[in-house]
């Protein structure tokens, strides 16, 4: 007898909350049930045929549909507020992992990661809460990325470096050996900490 998936939602519909359904499309993990979105998208609306069943708030009212959320938003503070939320709803957070990801069996994730297509999480690298790891991106060994962290597209964290809580790396960025980056720190595109 097939085990049953447990049922997800994403919070958010835009441009990442769609790459997160893919990876969660592809590694068939969870029954992707809709996405509760804020912004351009109506209640009843679809995405890729899945609903948006409606605004992300009250939160109690959307456990009928499922038992795990995804928060799939950009935003540092925004997503740590509503993952928070979701978790004091009673949801459980995800974690995804795109199936074209490397993630080192070693390596220690927390609940609500979102690690993305061809991504590397290395050995004995640690993700906090609700960290997003982008296309491209690598967490070498021993790095730490803390809760609510966020590596843009091919952003690259050395060994033994620290991304800090909320911190930012925009796309193309990268910190040396040992480099700890502070707690809501944004790095621009390009920038190189050595």
């Amino acid at each position: 007898m097939a085990k049953l998936k447990p049922g997800l939602l994403i919070v958010g519909a835009g441009g990442h909350g769609r790459s997160v359904a893919e990876a969660v499309l592809m590694a068939d993990t969870y029954a992707l049930v809709g996405f509760l979105d804020d912004g351009a998208f109506d209640e009843g609306a679809q995405v890729w045929g899945w609903p948006v069943l409606g605004a992300a708030n009250d939160f109690e009212t959307y456990k009928v549909h499922a038992t795990h959320a995804i928060v799939a938003i950009g935003n540092n503070l925004l997503r740590q507020k509503i993952c928070e939320q979701l978790r004091d709803s009673g949801f459980a957070l995800a974690s995804v992992v795109h199936p074209k990801a490397i993630v080192s069996p070693r390596a220690l994730l927390g609940d609500g990661v979102a690690v993305m297509a061809g991504a590397i999480v290395g050995t004995e690298a640690q993700l906090g809460q609700g960290v997003i790891v982008n296309c491209g991106s690598v967490v070498d060994h021993h790095a730490r990325v803390h809760n609510y962290g966020h590596l843009g597209v091919n952003a690259c964290m050395a060994g033994g470096s620290v991304l800090g809580e909320r911190a930012w790396m925009q796309a193309g960025s990268a910190i040396g050996y040992g480099v700890e980056v502070p707690d809501d720190q944004v790095l621009m595109p390009g920038t190189a900490l050595g």
